[in-house]
């Protein structure tokens, strides 16, 4: 096990379970991996050795995302410590009264980013440099800041190419070298999407995306920085099996297509009832129905910890695990749906994201019960001797994994 004699003294001191520390030491560096989709069990499949390898070093653990359990909303929270609903990233597909209609595409805006303040802002405020390779927010400026160093998401630029350029950031002279890289990965989210999350194809994106992790491990070795890296490999949301066969149509709830306005289709539906619609709009949504569960947006699951911010639609519709939210017209126009989706209910088994944590900083061969994933950003927080912005989460999640010296 790696060891750092400072690190234990000068975080229980951060969670004020100690006398506070004067003089902090330089901090050791943090790469954050995300593996988009890496469900909890992909760790089970036999294809991910060198991920395998980092959690007998270190700590692994089943996380929760949060509701709803979509890529930009929980990349954001990995890095801001808030809930969707707090940070303003509340689907990959919103409305905003004053800023009009976000999508993964169409949101260059910093004004969707600024409810939030993500890790490297943080960071930056406080003297250290960051580098971001391809993360949901990082190309925006948002409260005036931007990494020191990022990328454009180019979907065609390969794992192997992403830990080039995260390496060549860290062959930096030291007074310019990132001490907070965050780096993301794709290709597991697309091919279970594509084929499904037990598929041949997912398994050939989990040993590609393994490989590209393990690459990262032996540069950081050939440059002497493994000693004193700390890495946390974990990701989004988890994947579930889908079909066609499994659909719900949304519209044939509501009375008819022209009774309502969609803001997001899918596993996670947003609507309002449209202008007009018969009075007997809103019961039909909220009735019971099979296979999907509406509310309105201030009567939503307490776990889910959703439903005050303004851009969530008026409706929130949930489908049960395995079914598929859509209308007539949605599904003529695609013929089909992926055979894998998420954005279900976190307390779900298959939205579980695996975790894995390891450096200087963590036991080693630990297994940590489940957490949210609004705790991360805690951590890293410690991890870097930063003071934090206000967080939904905690870095006592992880008292009991955190090295003793």
């Amino acid at each position: 096990m790696r060891a750092h004699p400072a690190f234990l003294l000068l975080l229980t001191a951060w969670l004020g379970l100690a006398a506070p520390v004067l003089a902090a030491p330089r901090p050791d560096t943090l790469i954050l991996v995300s593996i988009d989709g890496f469900r909890a069990d992909y760790l089970t499949h036999g294809k991910t050795p060198a991920i395998q390898a980092l959690a007998e070093r270190g700590v692994r653990a089943s996380m929760r995302p949060s509701y709803p359990s979509e890529t930009f909303p929980n990349h954001y929270t990995l890095v801001t410590g808030l809930r969707p609903d707090h940070h303003g990233i509340v689907a990959n597909v919103m409305d905003d009264p004053a800023l009009g209609h976000f999508t993964m595409e169409n949101s260059k805006d910093p004004r969707w980013w600024n409810q939030g303040k993500p890790l490297w802002v943080t960071a930056d405020e406080q003297g250290l440099k960051t580098a971001v390779m391809f993360w949901p927010g990082s190309d925006r400026v948002i409260r005036g800041r931007q990494p020191d160093y990022w990328k454009t998401y180019d979907k065609a630029f390969l794992a192997d190419d992403r830990v080039e350029q995260v390496l060549r950031w860290l062959d930096l002279p030291e007074d310019r070298r990132p001490r907070f890289i965050a780096l993301y990965f794709d290709l597991v989210d697309t091919e279970g999407h594509r084929h499904g999350p037990n598929s041949k194809e997912l398994d050939a994106a989990l040993a590609s995306t393994d490989a590209a992790v393990g690459k990262l491990v032996q540069g950081l070795k050939a440059r002497g920085l493994y000693d004193t890296t700390n890495l946390i490999v974990t990701g989004d949301h988890g994947m579930a099996d889908t079909s066609k066969e499994r659909l719900v149509y949304i519209d044939d709830i509501a009375g008819g297509a022209d009774r309502i306005h969609m803001v997001t289709l899918g596993v996670a539906a947003g609507l309002s009832i449209a202008p007009g619609a018969p009075g007997d709009t809103r019961a039909r949504l909220l009735a019971r129905h099979d296979h999907v569960q509406c509310w309105p947006k201030a009567g939503a699951p307490k776990a889910f910890h959703y439903g005050t911010n303004p851009r969530v639609p008026p409706i929130v519709c949930t489908a049960e695990v395995g079914w598929y939210i859509t209308t007539h017209a949605a599904f003529a126009a695609m013929k089909d749906v992926n055979r894998g989706s998420h954005g279900y209910d976190p307390a779900s088994p298959y939205m579980a994201v695996g975790f894995v944590a390891e450096g200087p900083a963590f036991r080693a061969g630990v297994t940590l019960p489940t957490f949210d994933n609004v705790d991360v950003e805690p951590l890293m927080i410690a991890l870097l001797h930063l003071k934090g912005p206000r967080s939904d989460g905690s870095a006592l999640a992880f008292r009991s994994v955190l090295a003793k010296h």
